[in-house]
């Protein structure tokens, strides 16, 4: 059985459009930022690929494999543009 787990999301740029909100609070059984991601593309709508994203965990940057905990704060960030 896999443990649920709560933990607190936040978007930027386009993904906060997409979401239609810019934090949110879920209960999920993803075990990574990768199988989490999966789980907002078809709940939320997301549309970007993962590989185009950067991912934070408890203000820290992380890759799509590292392992998720109770509470953590995951920000999945776009790529932006800029001059």
């Amino acid at each position: 059985m896999t443990a649920s787990r709560l933990l607190h999301l936040r978007f930027f740029a386009v993904l906060r459009e997409q979401a239609g909100v810019s934090t949110l609070a879920v209960t999920t059984s993803a075990r990574t930022p990768a199988e989490l991601y999966a789980e907002l593309v078809v709940s939320r709508g997301l549309t970007l690929p993962a590989a185009l994203l950067r991912i934070a965990i408890n203000d820290r940057y992380a890759t799509m494999d590292t392992p998720l905990s109770p509470g953590d704060r995951v920000v999945f960030i776009p790529p932006v543009a800029g001059g």
